[in-house]
């Protein structure tokens, strides 16, 4: 299977806050896990929203399209599409490259 290369594309006048963007989002996913883990499909419905909302305006559009899965998953009660979107989203944060400009 090959390797699956991510590129954010971001502004470079929000250079110095991608760290702690990237920091939250990392967070996201563990919260992600523990609502999924307690059936919480309203706060999977809520995170997935509010993913779909920061993605697109960091230039992680990515972040948008998890977020907009988990929302739909968690208005279908889909766990299993959920816990797919949530391991592909830690993957995404673990391996994304991001260039400014």
């Amino acid at each position: 299977m090959a390797e699956i290369n991510y590129t954010a594309v971001v502004a470079k006048d929000l250079e110095d806050l991608i760290p702690v963007f990237i920091k939250n989002r990392a967070k996201e996913v563990d919260l992600l896990a523990a609502a999924v883990k307690a059936g919480d499909y309203d706060q999977l419905k809520q995170l997935g929203h509010r993913m779909k909302g920061v993605g697109n305006s960091y230039g992680f559009a990515p972040i948008s399209e998890f977020g907009k899965t988990i929302e739909n998953g968690a208005r279908a009660s889909d766990v299993a599409a959920i816990e797919s979107c949530i391991a592909a989203y830690g993957d995404y944060l673990a391996k994304v490259t991001i260039v400014y400009e």
